[in-house]
Protein backbone atom coordinates (compact mmCIF):
# COMPACT_ATOMS: atom_id res chain seq x y z
CA UNK A 1 0.00 0.00 0.00
CA UNK A 2 0.62 3.43 -0.24
CA UNK A 3 1.73 5.22 3.03
CA UNK A 4 3.02 8.44 2.17
CA UNK A 5 2.29 10.55 -1.57
CA UNK A 6 4.98 13.66 -1.93
CA UNK A 7 4.04 16.04 -4.86
CA UNK A 8 6.32 18.92 -5.60
CA UNK A 9 6.22 21.87 -8.50
CA UNK A 10 3.37 19.86 -10.47
CA UNK A 11 0.36 22.31 -11.64
CA UNK A 12 -1.01 24.67 -9.12
CA UNK A 13 0.53 21.78 -6.22
CA UNK A 14 3.73 23.47 -4.37
CA UNK A 15 4.66 21.37 -1.82
CA UNK A 16 2.03 18.80 -0.93
CA UNK A 17 2.33 15.79 1.39
CA UNK A 18 -0.91 13.05 1.57
CA UNK A 19 -0.77 10.25 3.76
CA UNK A 20 -3.10 7.52 2.82
CA UNK A 21 -4.75 4.84 4.55
CA UNK A 22 -5.55 1.15 3.95
CA UNK A 23 -9.21 0.32 3.03
CA UNK A 24 -11.14 2.72 0.69
CA UNK A 25 -9.30 6.44 0.23
CA UNK A 26 -11.76 9.20 -1.08
CA UNK A 27 -10.69 12.24 -2.78
CA UNK A 28 -13.09 14.99 -2.90
CA UNK A 29 -13.05 18.46 -3.98
CA UNK A 30 -14.33 21.69 -5.98
CA UNK A 31 -13.56 21.52 -9.12
CA UNK A 32 -10.31 22.97 -10.05
CA UNK A 33 -8.48 21.94 -6.94
CA UNK A 34 -6.26 19.80 -7.65
CA UNK A 35 -7.65 16.00 -7.75
CA UNK A 36 -6.74 15.15 -10.87
CA UNK A 37 -3.27 16.58 -10.66
CA UNK A 38 -2.56 13.94 -7.46
CA UNK A 39 -4.05 10.97 -9.79
CA UNK A 40 -1.75 12.75 -12.85
CA UNK A 41 1.13 12.87 -10.29
CA UNK A 42 0.62 8.92 -9.28
CA UNK A 43 0.76 8.40 -12.89
CA UNK A 44 4.09 10.11 -12.95
CA UNK A 45 5.50 7.47 -10.31
CA UNK A 46 4.35 4.76 -12.18
CA UNK A 47 6.56 5.38 -15.55
CA UNK A 48 4.06 7.36 -17.25
CA UNK A 49 4.70 10.72 -19.64
CA UNK A 50 5.14 13.71 -18.63
CA UNK A 51 4.86 17.27 -19.88
CA UNK A 52 7.10 19.85 -19.31
CA UNK A 53 3.55 21.97 -19.23
CA UNK A 54 2.91 19.90 -15.86
CA UNK A 55 5.56 21.80 -14.35
CA UNK A 56 4.81 25.08 -11.94
CA UNK A 57 5.16 27.94 -12.82
CA UNK A 58 8.25 29.65 -12.03
CA UNK A 59 9.93 26.39 -11.20
CA UNK A 60 12.74 24.55 -13.22
CA UNK A 61 11.86 20.96 -11.43
CA UNK A 62 8.92 18.95 -10.47
CA UNK A 63 9.11 15.80 -7.89
CA UNK A 64 6.79 12.85 -6.93
CA UNK A 65 7.84 10.38 -4.53
CA UNK A 66 5.80 7.66 -2.97
CA UNK A 67 6.57 5.80 0.29
CA UNK A 68 5.23 2.09 -0.30
CA UNK A 69 4.93 -0.61 2.10
CA UNK A 70 5.15 -4.15 1.00
CA UNK A 71 5.68 -6.91 3.16
CA UNK A 72 6.22 -9.72 1.00
CA UNK A 73 8.74 -7.42 -1.47
CA UNK A 74 12.22 -9.33 -0.96
CA UNK A 75 13.83 -6.16 -2.39
CA UNK A 76 12.54 -4.17 0.59
CA UNK A 77 13.60 -3.17 4.14
CA UNK A 78 10.94 -4.75 6.39
CA UNK A 79 8.66 -4.12 3.72
CA UNK A 80 9.22 -0.19 3.38
CA UNK A 81 9.90 0.66 -0.45
CA UNK A 82 10.54 4.80 -1.15
CA UNK A 83 10.31 5.25 -5.02
CA UNK A 84 11.08 8.96 -6.64
CA UNK A 85 10.82 10.66 -10.25
CA UNK A 86 12.30 14.20 -10.91
CA UNK A 87 11.62 15.48 -13.95
CA UNK A 88 13.28 19.14 -14.90
CA UNK A 89 12.00 21.53 -17.38
CA UNK A 90 14.84 20.04 -20.01
CA UNK A 91 13.28 16.57 -19.63
CA UNK A 92 15.40 14.90 -18.12
CA UNK A 93 14.21 12.53 -15.51
CA UNK A 94 15.99 11.58 -12.43
CA UNK A 95 13.84 7.65 -10.89
CA UNK A 96 15.01 6.11 -7.80
CA UNK A 97 14.12 2.73 -6.20
CA UNK A 98 15.14 2.58 -2.86
CA UNK A 99 18.24 5.04 -3.69
CA UNK A 100 19.21 3.30 -6.92
CA UNK A 101 18.83 4.92 -9.93
CA UNK A 102 16.82 3.40 -12.78
CA UNK A 103 16.17 3.89 -15.61
CA UNK A 104 12.07 5.07 -16.54
CA UNK A 105 11.29 1.80 -18.16
CA UNK A 106 12.33 0.27 -15.07
CA UNK A 107 10.62 2.61 -13.13
CA UNK A 108 7.43 1.52 -14.72
CA UNK A 109 7.78 -2.10 -14.58
CA UNK A 110 8.31 -2.45 -11.05
CA UNK A 111 5.33 0.45 -10.68
CA UNK A 112 3.33 -1.82 -12.81
CA UNK A 113 3.03 -4.87 -9.92
CA UNK A 114 2.19 -2.39 -7.78
CA UNK A 115 -0.73 0.05 -8.67
CA UNK A 116 -3.27 0.33 -11.14
CA UNK A 117 -4.36 3.54 -12.50
CA UNK A 118 -7.89 3.59 -14.09
CA UNK A 119 -9.45 6.89 -15.76
CA UNK A 120 -8.95 8.69 -18.88
CA UNK A 121 -5.16 8.16 -18.81
CA UNK A 122 -5.00 4.02 -17.53
CA UNK A 123 -2.08 2.28 -16.49
CA UNK A 124 -3.46 -1.08 -16.00
CA UNK A 125 -2.65 -5.13 -16.12
CA UNK A 126 -5.92 -5.38 -17.16
CA UNK A 127 -5.31 -3.86 -20.13
CA UNK A 128 -2.22 -5.88 -21.22
CA UNK A 129 -3.58 -9.12 -22.93
CA UNK A 130 -0.55 -11.41 -21.88
CA UNK A 131 -2.36 -11.24 -18.21
CA UNK A 132 -5.87 -12.18 -19.43
CA UNK A 133 -4.74 -15.88 -19.78
CA UNK A 134 -3.58 -15.33 -16.06
CA UNK A 135 -6.25 -13.44 -14.28
CA UNK A 136 -8.84 -16.77 -15.86
CA UNK A 137 -5.94 -19.46 -14.57
CA UNK A 138 -5.92 -17.78 -11.44
CA UNK A 139 -9.58 -17.34 -11.03
CA UNK A 140 -10.41 -21.18 -11.60
CA UNK A 141 -7.79 -21.92 -8.97
CA UNK A 142 -6.11 -24.96 -7.78
CA UNK A 143 -7.15 -27.59 -10.23
CA UNK A 144 -5.86 -25.83 -13.45
CA UNK A 145 -2.87 -24.69 -11.69
CA UNK A 146 -2.07 -27.99 -10.82
CA UNK A 147 -2.11 -28.99 -14.50
CA UNK A 148 -0.41 -25.80 -15.67
CA UNK A 149 2.36 -26.53 -13.29
CA UNK A 150 2.80 -30.04 -14.39
CA UNK A 151 2.64 -28.52 -18.20
CA UNK A 152 5.16 -25.86 -17.99
CA UNK A 153 7.74 -28.61 -16.56
CA UNK A 154 7.11 -30.07 -19.71
CA UNK A 155 7.37 -27.34 -21.92
CA UNK A 156 10.39 -25.90 -20.48
CA UNK A 157 12.16 -29.76 -21.11
CA UNK A 158 10.54 -29.29 -24.66
CA UNK A 159 12.19 -26.23 -25.27
CA UNK A 160 15.40 -27.19 -24.59
CA UNK A 161 15.15 -30.37 -26.47
CA UNK A 162 14.21 -28.41 -29.25
CA UNK A 163 16.93 -25.63 -28.86
CA UNK A 164 19.47 -29.02 -28.83
CA UNK A 165 17.93 -30.35 -31.84
CA UNK A 166 18.51 -26.97 -33.69
CA UNK A 167 22.07 -26.72 -32.68
CA UNK A 168 22.66 -30.44 -33.55
CA UNK A 169 21.13 -29.23 -36.86
CA UNK A 170 17.85 -31.75 -36.11
CA UNK A 171 16.19 -29.90 -38.71
CA UNK A 172 16.91 -32.12 -42.16
CA UNK A 173 16.93 -29.03 -44.62
CA UNK A 174 18.78 -27.22 -42.12
CA UNK A 175 21.76 -29.62 -41.67
CA UNK A 176 21.58 -30.25 -45.27
CA UNK A 177 22.30 -26.14 -46.23
CA UNK A 178 24.66 -25.97 -43.40
CA UNK A 179 26.45 -29.18 -44.87
CA UNK A 180 26.76 -28.07 -48.06
CA UNK A 181 27.87 -24.58 -46.88
CA UNK A 182 30.68 -26.02 -44.68
CA UNK A 183 31.73 -28.12 -47.81
CA UNK A 184 31.79 -25.63 -50.30
CA UNK A 185 34.14 -23.36 -47.81
CA UNK A 186 36.31 -26.22 -47.02
CA UNK A 187 36.62 -27.35 -50.57
CA UNK A 188 37.54 -23.58 -51.68
CA UNK A 189 40.05 -23.04 -48.91
CA UNK A 190 41.84 -27.13 -49.71
CA UNK A 191 41.95 -26.46 -53.55
CA UNK A 192 43.63 -22.68 -53.15
CA UNK A 193 46.61 -25.29 -51.59
CA UNK A 194 47.81 -22.53 -49.51
CA UNK A 195 51.59 -21.94 -48.20
CA UNK A 196 52.02 -19.43 -45.39
CA UNK A 197 54.12 -16.79 -46.04
CA UNK A 198 53.87 -16.88 -49.64
CA UNK A 199 51.74 -13.94 -50.02
CA UNK A 200 54.28 -12.07 -48.78
CA UNK A 201 57.02 -13.81 -51.96
CA UNK A 202 54.61 -13.41 -54.43
CA UNK A 203 53.92 -9.48 -53.27
CA UNK A 204 57.63 -9.23 -53.73
CA UNK A 205 57.70 -10.56 -56.71
CA UNK A 206 55.20 -8.74 -58.55
CA UNK A 207 56.55 -5.53 -56.74
CA UNK A 208 59.66 -6.72 -58.74
CA UNK A 209 58.00 -7.16 -61.86
CA UNK A 210 55.98 -4.17 -61.87
CA UNK A 211 59.34 -1.55 -61.92
CA UNK A 212 61.69 -4.34 -64.20
CA UNK A 213 61.67 -1.74 -66.99
CA UNK A 214 62.86 1.16 -64.38
CA UNK A 215 65.43 -1.51 -62.70
CA UNK A 216 66.72 -2.60 -66.35
CA UNK A 217 67.56 1.13 -67.64
CA UNK A 218 68.89 1.90 -64.21
CA UNK A 219 71.60 -1.18 -63.46
CA UNK A 220 72.36 -0.42 -67.52
CA UNK A 221 73.18 2.99 -66.78
CA UNK A 222 75.24 1.84 -64.28
CA UNK A 223 76.91 -1.20 -65.50
CA UNK A 224 78.51 1.18 -68.86
CA UNK A 225 79.70 3.66 -66.55
CA UNK A 226 81.64 1.27 -64.18
CA UNK A 227 82.47 -0.95 -66.96
CA UNK A 228 83.31 2.09 -69.61
CA UNK A 229 84.45 5.83 -67.73
CA UNK A 230 84.85 4.69 -64.29
CA UNK A 231 87.14 1.60 -65.41
CA UNK A 232 89.38 3.35 -67.67
CA UNK A 233 89.60 6.32 -65.41
CA UNK A 234 91.08 3.90 -62.61
CA UNK A 235 93.46 1.52 -65.08
CA UNK A 236 94.86 5.35 -66.25
CA UNK A 237 95.48 6.54 -62.97
CA UNK A 238 97.53 2.79 -62.03
CA UNK A 239 99.45 3.16 -65.09
CA UNK A 240 100.67 6.98 -63.92
CA UNK A 241 101.74 6.01 -60.63
CA UNK A 242 103.29 2.73 -61.50
CA UNK A 243 106.04 5.84 -62.79
CA UNK A 244 106.56 7.04 -59.72
CA UNK A 245 106.15 4.57 -57.29
CA UNK A 246 109.82 4.69 -56.94
CA UNK A 247 110.03 8.24 -56.17
CA UNK A 248 108.51 8.68 -52.83
CA UNK A 249 106.87 6.01 -50.54
CA UNK A 250 103.37 8.04 -50.09
CA UNK A 251 103.15 7.34 -53.91
CA UNK A 252 103.83 3.80 -53.87
CA UNK A 253 100.91 3.32 -50.90
CA UNK A 254 98.38 5.44 -53.15
CA UNK A 255 98.74 2.85 -55.99
CA UNK A 256 98.45 0.12 -53.63
CA UNK A 257 95.30 1.32 -52.72
CA UNK A 258 93.99 2.21 -56.65
CA UNK A 259 94.71 -0.75 -57.14
CA UNK A 260 92.15 -2.02 -54.46
CA UNK A 261 89.44 0.38 -55.90
CA UNK A 262 89.98 -0.98 -59.12
CA UNK A 263 89.27 -4.46 -58.25
CA UNK A 264 86.32 -3.53 -56.17
CA UNK A 265 84.92 -1.38 -58.95
CA UNK A 266 85.44 -4.41 -61.27
CA UNK A 267 83.59 -7.09 -58.50
CA UNK A 268 80.81 -4.41 -58.29
CA UNK A 269 80.24 -4.35 -62.38
CA UNK A 270 80.39 -8.09 -62.09
CA UNK A 271 77.72 -7.86 -59.33
CA UNK A 272 75.65 -5.09 -61.43
CA UNK A 273 75.31 -7.05 -64.91
CA UNK A 274 74.59 -10.48 -62.63
CA UNK A 275 71.45 -8.27 -61.20
CA UNK A 276 70.72 -6.71 -64.73
CA UNK A 277 70.85 -10.17 -66.28
CA UNK A 278 68.11 -11.69 -63.58
CA UNK A 279 66.60 -8.65 -64.33
CA UNK A 280 63.36 -9.19 -66.89
CA UNK A 281 59.83 -8.84 -68.00
CA UNK A 282 57.13 -12.08 -68.46
CA UNK A 283 53.74 -10.99 -69.25
CA UNK A 284 52.59 -14.47 -68.17
CA UNK A 285 54.45 -15.14 -64.89
CA UNK A 286 52.84 -11.34 -63.91
CA UNK A 287 49.22 -12.67 -64.80
CA UNK A 288 50.05 -15.72 -62.53
CA UNK A 289 51.33 -13.65 -59.87
CA UNK A 290 47.88 -11.31 -59.86
CA UNK A 291 45.79 -14.57 -60.32
CA UNK A 292 47.16 -15.71 -57.56
CA UNK A 293 46.93 -12.96 -55.08
CA UNK A 294 43.46 -12.51 -55.86
CA UNK A 295 42.36 -15.47 -55.05
CA UNK A 296 44.82 -15.30 -51.72
CA UNK A 297 42.85 -11.71 -51.22
CA UNK A 298 39.33 -13.33 -51.51
CA UNK A 299 40.04 -16.07 -48.86
CA UNK A 300 40.94 -13.69 -46.69
CA UNK A 301 38.16 -11.44 -46.92
CA UNK A 302 36.04 -14.48 -46.03
CA UNK A 303 37.48 -16.74 -44.28
CA UNK A 304 40.56 -14.79 -42.09
CA UNK A 305 43.20 -11.80 -42.21
CA UNK A 306 46.11 -14.06 -42.90
CA UNK A 307 47.15 -17.18 -44.64
CA UNK A 308 47.67 -19.16 -40.86
CA UNK A 309 43.92 -17.80 -40.31
CA UNK A 310 42.51 -19.18 -43.11
CA UNK A 311 43.94 -22.48 -42.66
CA UNK A 312 42.80 -22.70 -39.12
CA UNK A 313 39.37 -22.06 -39.96
CA UNK A 314 39.84 -24.78 -42.48
CA UNK A 315 40.27 -27.43 -39.61
CA UNK A 316 37.34 -26.02 -37.81
CA UNK A 317 35.48 -26.60 -40.99
CA UNK A 318 36.65 -30.27 -41.22
CA UNK A 319 35.62 -30.49 -37.59
CA UNK A 320 32.36 -29.57 -37.98
CA UNK A 321 31.82 -31.38 -41.10
CA UNK A 322 32.39 -34.53 -38.98
CA UNK A 323 30.27 -33.62 -36.03
CA UNK A 324 27.32 -32.90 -38.32
CA UNK A 325 27.18 -36.17 -39.51
CA UNK A 326 28.09 -37.98 -37.60
CA UNK A 327 24.75 -36.48 -35.44
CA UNK A 328 21.94 -38.71 -36.78
CA UNK A 329 21.93 -41.28 -33.89
CA UNK A 330 21.92 -38.65 -31.06
CA UNK A 331 19.29 -36.47 -32.99
CA UNK A 332 16.72 -39.21 -33.83
CA UNK A 333 16.66 -39.85 -29.98
CA UNK A 334 16.22 -36.44 -29.49
CA UNK A 335 13.18 -36.39 -31.74
CA UNK A 336 12.24 -39.56 -29.82
CA UNK A 337 12.11 -37.92 -27.08
CA UNK A 338 10.25 -34.80 -28.17
CA UNK A 339 7.25 -36.80 -29.56
CA UNK A 340 6.90 -38.36 -26.39
CA UNK A 341 6.68 -35.20 -24.56
CA UNK A 342 4.61 -33.44 -27.32
CA UNK A 343 1.96 -36.80 -26.93
CA UNK A 344 1.84 -35.66 -22.72
CA UNK A 345 1.86 -32.13 -23.32
CA UNK A 346 -1.08 -32.33 -25.96
CA UNK A 347 -3.01 -34.86 -22.94
CA UNK A 348 -2.41 -31.77 -20.70
CA UNK A 349 -3.29 -28.80 -22.88
CA UNK A 350 -6.28 -30.68 -23.91
CA UNK A 351 -7.40 -30.17 -20.14
CA UNK A 352 -6.28 -26.72 -19.74
CA UNK A 353 -8.43 -25.57 -22.90
CA UNK A 354 -11.49 -27.44 -21.48
CA UNK A 355 -11.52 -26.12 -18.11
CA UNK A 356 -10.83 -21.84 -19.27
CA UNK A 357 -13.45 -22.16 -22.27
CA UNK A 358 -15.88 -23.94 -19.14
CA UNK A 359 -14.59 -21.64 -16.64
CA UNK A 360 -14.81 -18.44 -18.78
CA UNK A 361 -18.21 -18.73 -19.37
CA UNK A 362 -18.82 -18.38 -15.25
CA UNK A 363 -16.67 -15.61 -15.41
CA UNK A 364 -18.45 -13.85 -18.04
CA UNK A 365 -21.34 -14.48 -16.31
CA UNK A 366 -20.29 -12.83 -13.39
CA UNK A 367 -18.63 -10.08 -14.61
CA UNK A 368 -21.69 -8.98 -16.89
CA UNK A 369 -23.78 -9.43 -13.83
CA UNK A 370 -22.07 -6.66 -12.23
CA UNK A 371 -21.69 -4.42 -15.40
CA UNK A 372 -25.50 -5.21 -15.72
CA UNK A 373 -25.63 -3.58 -12.14
CA UNK A 374 -23.17 -0.46 -12.82
CA UNK A 375 -26.55 0.40 -15.45
CA UNK A 376 -24.71 -1.05 -18.35
CA UNK A 377 -27.36 -4.15 -18.86
CA UNK A 378 -26.54 -3.76 -22.96
CA UNK A 379 -22.56 -4.43 -22.45
CA UNK A 380 -21.75 -8.12 -23.05
CA UNK A 381 -18.18 -9.18 -21.54
CA UNK A 382 -16.49 -12.02 -22.57
CA UNK A 383 -13.10 -13.54 -21.25
CA UNK A 384 -12.37 -15.81 -25.03
CA UNK A 385 -10.37 -18.82 -25.06
CA UNK A 386 -8.66 -19.02 -28.02
CA UNK A 387 -6.72 -22.39 -29.34
CA UNK A 388 -3.44 -22.15 -30.71
CA UNK A 389 -1.81 -24.38 -32.98
CA UNK A 390 1.60 -24.30 -31.75
CA UNK A 391 2.75 -25.39 -27.39
CA UNK A 392 3.65 -21.60 -26.04
CA UNK A 393 4.01 -20.81 -22.48
CA UNK A 394 -0.25 -20.85 -21.62
CA UNK A 395 -0.47 -24.39 -23.15
CA UNK A 396 -2.09 -24.64 -26.70
CA UNK A 397 -5.01 -21.90 -26.17
CA UNK A 398 -4.87 -18.44 -24.45
CA UNK A 399 -7.43 -15.78 -23.31
CA UNK A 400 -8.22 -12.27 -24.62
CA UNK A 401 -11.05 -9.95 -22.86
CA UNK A 402 -13.41 -8.72 -24.96
CA UNK A 403 -16.26 -6.67 -24.46
CA UNK A 404 -19.58 -5.49 -26.92
CA UNK A 405 -20.58 -2.13 -24.73
CA UNK A 406 -23.91 -1.95 -27.12
CA UNK A 407 -26.35 -4.66 -28.44
CA UNK A 408 -25.72 -5.19 -32.08
CA UNK A 409 -21.77 -4.14 -31.65
CA UNK A 410 -18.77 -6.28 -32.57
CA UNK A 411 -16.86 -7.29 -29.29
CA UNK A 412 -13.52 -5.28 -28.99
CA UNK A 413 -10.16 -5.58 -27.26
CA UNK A 414 -10.27 -3.85 -23.81
CA UNK A 415 -8.11 -0.96 -24.73
CA UNK A 416 -10.48 -0.34 -27.59
CA UNK A 417 -13.08 1.33 -25.60
CA UNK A 418 -13.28 4.97 -26.32
CA UNK A 419 -15.09 6.01 -23.28
CA UNK A 420 -13.32 6.35 -20.14
CA UNK A 421 -16.25 6.43 -18.09
CA UNK A 422 -17.32 3.16 -19.24
CA UNK A 423 -13.60 2.11 -19.13
CA UNK A 424 -13.29 2.84 -15.76
CA UNK A 425 -17.22 0.61 -14.60
CA UNK A 426 -15.64 -2.25 -16.81
CA UNK A 427 -12.61 -2.37 -15.20
CA UNK A 428 -14.52 -1.79 -11.78
CA UNK A 429 -16.70 -4.70 -12.84
CA UNK A 430 -13.63 -7.11 -13.56
CA UNK A 431 -11.86 -5.86 -10.74
CA UNK A 432 -15.01 -6.46 -8.10
CA UNK A 433 -15.03 -10.19 -9.43
CA UNK A 434 -11.45 -11.03 -9.93
CA UNK A 435 -10.61 -8.61 -6.73
CA UNK A 436 -9.28 -12.54 -4.54
CA UNK A 437 -6.68 -12.98 -7.19
CA UNK A 438 -5.58 -9.66 -8.19
CA UNK A 439 -2.40 -9.50 -6.75
CA UNK A 440 -1.55 -5.25 -7.06
CA UNK A 441 -1.96 -3.65 -4.35
CA UNK A 442 -3.20 -0.26 -5.18
CA UNK A 443 -6.16 0.90 -7.24
CA UNK A 444 -6.76 4.27 -8.34
CA UNK A 445 -10.18 5.19 -9.82
CA UNK A 446 -10.43 8.81 -10.93
CA UNK A 447 -13.65 10.16 -12.06
CA UNK A 448 -15.40 6.53 -12.06
CA UNK A 449 -18.47 8.24 -11.41
CA UNK A 450 -18.71 9.86 -14.63
CA UNK A 451 -22.44 10.23 -16.33
CA UNK A 452 -23.91 8.01 -13.71
CA UNK A 453 -26.42 8.51 -10.29
CA UNK A 454 -28.87 6.63 -8.10
CA UNK A 455 -28.71 3.06 -8.37
CA UNK A 456 -25.90 2.45 -10.52
CA UNK A 457 -23.69 5.24 -8.18
CA UNK A 458 -24.93 3.31 -5.25
CA UNK A 459 -23.59 -0.07 -6.85
CA UNK A 460 -20.09 1.73 -7.52
CA UNK A 461 -19.66 2.22 -4.00
CA UNK A 462 -20.65 -1.20 -3.02
CA UNK A 463 -18.15 -2.57 -5.29
CA UNK A 464 -15.12 -0.20 -4.23
CA UNK A 465 -15.81 -0.89 -0.99
CA UNK A 466 -16.21 -4.44 -1.60
CA UNK A 467 -12.81 -4.23 -3.75
CA UNK A 468 -10.96 -2.25 -0.76
CA UNK A 469 -11.23 -5.57 1.77
CA UNK A 470 -8.16 -6.67 -0.48
CA UNK A 471 -6.67 -3.37 -1.91
CA UNK A 472 -6.17 0.09 -1.14
CA UNK A 473 -8.40 1.75 -3.13
CA UNK A 474 -7.93 5.75 -3.69
CA UNK A 475 -11.03 7.25 -5.98
CA UNK A 476 -11.83 10.28 -7.03
CA UNK A 477 -15.66 11.33 -6.98
CA UNK A 478 -18.14 13.71 -7.27
CA UNK A 479 -21.21 12.03 -6.11
CA UNK A 480 -22.45 11.74 -2.34
CA UNK A 481 -23.39 8.45 -2.52
CA UNK A 482 -20.15 7.40 -3.14
CA UNK A 483 -18.21 9.70 -0.99
CA UNK A 484 -20.38 8.09 1.96
CA UNK A 485 -18.87 4.43 1.90
CA UNK A 486 -15.18 6.06 2.42
CA UNK A 487 -12.81 4.61 4.81
CA UNK A 488 -10.85 7.60 5.15
CA UNK A 489 -12.21 11.23 3.02
CA UNK A 490 -9.83 13.33 2.07
CA UNK A 491 -10.58 16.74 0.98
CA UNK A 492 -8.87 18.19 -1.85
CA UNK A 493 -9.10 22.45 -1.79
CA UNK A 494 -7.31 25.89 -3.10
CA UNK A 495 -5.37 28.19 -0.79
CA UNK A 496 -4.00 31.49 -2.05
CA UNK A 497 -1.03 32.92 -0.66
CA UNK A 498 1.45 35.36 -2.21
CA UNK A 499 -0.76 35.91 -5.53
CA UNK A 500 0.01 32.02 -5.92
CA UNK A 501 -2.60 29.19 -5.62
CA UNK A 502 -1.57 25.96 -3.60
CA UNK A 503 -3.47 22.50 -3.63
CA UNK A 504 -3.69 21.80 -0.10
CA UNK A 505 -5.62 18.15 1.64
CA UNK A 506 -6.94 17.65 4.51
CA UNK A 507 -8.27 14.22 6.44
CA UNK A 508 -11.58 14.64 7.50
CA UNK A 509 -12.63 13.53 10.35
CA UNK A 510 -16.14 12.27 10.78
CA UNK A 511 -18.16 15.25 11.41
CA UNK A 512 -16.33 17.31 8.99
CA UNK A 513 -16.88 13.91 6.30
CA UNK A 514 -20.79 14.22 6.73
CA UNK A 515 -20.52 17.92 6.12
CA UNK A 516 -18.75 16.94 2.47
CA UNK A 517 -21.34 14.29 1.59
CA UNK A 518 -23.78 16.87 2.07
CA UNK A 519 -21.73 19.78 0.34
CA UNK A 520 -21.56 17.22 -2.38
CA UNK A 521 -25.09 16.42 -2.22
CA UNK A 522 -26.80 19.67 -1.88
CA UNK A 523 -23.99 22.18 -3.25
CA UNK A 524 -24.50 23.90 0.51
CA UNK A 525 -24.55 22.26 4.11
CA UNK A 526 -27.86 22.87 5.21
CA UNK A 527 -29.40 20.45 7.72
CA UNK A 528 -31.75 18.99 5.74
CA UNK A 529 -28.49 17.84 3.67
CA UNK A 530 -26.73 16.44 6.82
CA UNK A 531 -29.76 14.94 7.70
CA UNK A 532 -29.24 12.80 4.26
CA UNK A 533 -25.70 13.14 4.29
CA UNK A 534 -25.87 11.18 8.02
CA UNK A 535 -28.23 9.10 6.62
CA UNK A 536 -25.88 7.36 3.94
CA UNK A 537 -23.08 7.23 6.09
CA UNK A 538 -25.15 5.19 8.69
CA UNK A 539 -26.91 3.02 5.74
CA UNK A 540 -23.41 2.16 3.90
CA UNK A 541 -20.75 2.46 6.42
CA UNK A 542 -21.89 1.42 9.45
Amino acid sequence: MITTLHIKNIGIIDDLIIDLNKGLNVLTGETGAGKTLIVDSLNIIAGGRFSKDMIRKGQNVSFVELCLYLPNNSNSIDGNIIVSREINNSGKNLCKINGRLVTVNELKNFMKNIIDIHGQNDNQTLMDTESHTKYLDKFIGEKILTDYEQYINLYNTYKELNEKLKNNYGDEREKQRRLDLLEYQYKEIKSASLKIGEDEKLEEKRKIIMNSEKVAQSLNTVTNNLEGTVIDVVNDSIRALEKIENVDERYAQKLIELKNIYYEVQELSRDVSDMQEDTYFDEQERNEIETRLDTIYSLKRKYGNTIEEILQYKEELEKEINMIENLDEENRRIKNNIEKISKEMDIICKKITLERKENSKVLNEMINRELSELEMKNAKFNAKVIEDNEFNINGKSHVEFLISTNIGEEEKKLNKIASGGEMSRIMLAIKTVLSNIDEVPVLVFDEIDTGISGKAANSVGIKLRKISQNHQVLIVTHLATIAAKGEHNYYIYKEVNDNKTNTKVKLLNEEETIKEIARIASGEVTQIAISHAKELREKYVA
